[in-house]
């Protein structure tokens, strides 16, 4: 009993000595940037590149095993506020990337 309680009383003195730090979603950071212009569901890649012009990256396409129908290929441009995935040659969804080390999200493009 008396391990448990120094115990819990050591954390309790290094939670107080450690610097306060606050994280920042990413949920937060996007709600703040609603007026940035994404790519929309259903863009063909053409238009997503003539709208925001050639990203920083192009993944190759991710798919499942012998290409089924249940597991289309899936392909990541990477843009610097952005990422779009494509499902085949069409928009399915674009996210805001990770800003800062402090954000919690995904992790910038290395």
């Amino acid at each position: 009993m008396k391990a448990l309680t120094l115990s819990l009383a050591l954390t309790a003195g290094l939670l107080l000595q450690a610097p306060a730090q606050a994280d920042t979603l990413l949920v937060e950071r996007v709600q703040s940037e609603q007026g940035q212009a994404l790519p929309a569901r259903g863009q063909s890649m053409t238009q997503v590149e003539a709208q925001f012009g050639a990203p920083q990256h192009k993944h190759a396409p991710v798919s499942g095993p012998n290409n089924a129908k249940h597991n289309p290929p899936i392909t990541r441009w990477v843009y610097p506020n952005f990422s779009v995935y494509f499902e085949h040659s069409h928009v399915i969804d674009a996210v805001a990337n990770k800003a800062r080390p402090e954000e919690i999200g995904p992790k910038p493009v290395q």
